[in-house]
């Protein structure tokens, strides 16, 4: 049986037949069952005067007397995806090296160590906020111990991806001059994986961010709670100047990504 192609350039110049196949079943199956979601394109077009409507009533002075309390709020939603980021890439590094599969010491260690991580980020942020709130009250620290429970289940399994793809020539290098288990995986193994590690690890504080930017919903502390009661209240004063706050930490954190990387990568600042 002749195995389909998956490669472009084909022979004939033409786009192989399997993956065009793959994407116009996927689309024809997603246009059956979009009844299922209620996806309606002429109430999605309809929506759009009133789309127009809400962000006009943005567009009004800020309610400069809030400034402050933004600052700390911000400040506060801050020191919580830093904490609870580096909590978690402390404890997802040794998990990666056992979750990665050229790592690990064990194959059954493999396996047990990804069914941990999918547990972990089986359920988002909030319902882990819910279960912290109730076990150790309200306030920053179960929000931070809810992102930090959540993104070891996603830092370690992208840290174990990065080390499964490194270079095996340095492994075989460092493993002839008599290097063993523990020195294999720290002198060949991470320093490869570093720029990837650093991409992740700005990436998901990135994400942390904007996950402890809802987590006031629950009690646990951060711009959650002004945010949803500004929308609930009609508060646009308070609205504009919390997201324009959010949006300048956020890129902030990207402008640090980019200088970090280009720094591991180039040995110098781009």
């Amino acid at each position: 049986m002749q195995t389909p192609n998956w490669r472009w350039p084909t022979p004939s110049g033409w786009p192989p037949f399997a993956p065009v196949a793959l994407i116009f079943g996927v689309l024809a199956l997603m246009i059956l069952t979009a009844p299922l979601v209620e996806v309606d394109i002429p109430r999605l077009l309809g929506s759009a005067g009133r789309m127009l409507s809400f962000s006009a009533q943005l567009l009004v002075e800020p309610d400069w007397t809030y400034l402050p309390q933004l600052f700390g709020k911000m400040l506060e939603t801050l020191e919580m995806t830093v904490l609870a980021t580096f909590i978690a890439a402390v404890i997802s590094l040794p998990l990666s090296i056992l979750a990665a599969r050229n790592a690990s010491p064990h194959p059954w260690v493999y396996f047990a160590s990804r069914d941990l991580l999918g547990l972990m980020r089986a359920l988002p942020e909030l319902v882990w906020a819910l279960v912290f709130v109730s076990a150790a009250g309200l306030g920053p620290l179960p929000g931070v111990m809810a992102l930090a429970f959540v993104t070891v289940g996603f830092m370690a399994k992208f840290f174990a991806e990065a080390i499964e793809v490194v270079d095996r020539k340095a492994i075989e290098g460092v493993t002839a001059h008599g290097a063993g288990w523990f020195q294999v995986r720290t002198f060949a193994m991470l320093p490869q994986a570093l720029p990837d590690f650093i991409g992740s690890l700005m990436y998901i504080l990135d994400h942390n961010l904007r996950a402890a930017a809802i987590l006031g919903l629950v009690g646990a502390g951060g711009i959650g709670y002004d945010l949803v009661m500004a929308m609930r209240l009609f508060q646009y004063d308070r609205l504009l100047p919390i997201a324009v706050a959010i949006y300048v930490v956020v890129t902030a954190l990207d402008r640090l990504s980019d200088g970090l990387r280009a720094r591991v990568i180039h040995g110098k600042l781009s």
